[in-house]
C-alpha cells in the first residue's frame, strides 16, 4: 500500500494554488472536473513528490473549516520569512514559532481554515565531525 496524495477542500481555488505554490513552492500540476460539476487540481512538492490535492465543489455545499484533517505538515528554510508570506497570501497565525528539541516550529492556517504546520531543522555552525560523539 502507498499513501499516494492528500485532498482537502477549498472555497476559492485560484486562492489556494497561490497559496500553495507560491507561499510553500508546490508546483501546479494535472486538473479536471468532476462527475458532480466539481474540479480538483494536484499540486506536487518539488523536493519530495508529494501530492497535495485541492478539491472545489461549486454551489453551497456544507463547509466544515477543516474539522476532517489535523494539518499538512511542510519541512521549510527560515520558518520566519515562510510564515511571513503565508500571512501576505491570506494566512493566519495559529501558533507562533517556538523551539522544540531540535525543531522550531509555527502552526498556519491558509485561507479556508486548514491548518499547516511548518518547521525547520536548528542546527548549529559547527560541521557534523566536530560536533560532540560525532
Amino acid at each position: 500500500m502507498t499513501l499516494e496524495y492528500a485532498g482537502i477542500r477549498v472555497r476559492e481555488i485560484e486562492r489556494s494554488v497561490r497559496f500553495y505554490t507560491e507561499g510553500l513552492g508546490l508546483r501546479r500540476g494535472s486538473t479536471g472536473r468532476m462527475a458532480a460539476g466539481g474540479v480538483w487540481l494536484e499540486l506536487t512538492d518539488p523536493g519530495s513528490g508529494a501530492k497535495l490535492e485541492l478539491n472545489y465543489y461549486p454551489g453551497d455545499p456544507p463547509y466544515r473549516e477543516g474539522d476532517e484533517l489535523d494539518h499538512l505538515g511542510f519541512r521549510v528554510e527560515e520558518l520566519d520569512a515562510v510564515v511571513r508570506r503565508l500571512v501576505a497570501l491570506g494566512g493566519k497565525v495559529r501558533i507562533p514559532a517556538f523551539a522544540e528539541g531540535d525543531v522550531r516550529l509555527a502552526f498556519v492556517a491558509d485561507p479556508d481554515g486548514v491548518w499547516v504546520e511548518l518547521y525547520e531543522r536548528r542546527t548549529d555552525d559547527l560541521p557534523p565531525t566536530s560536533r560532540p560523539g560525532a
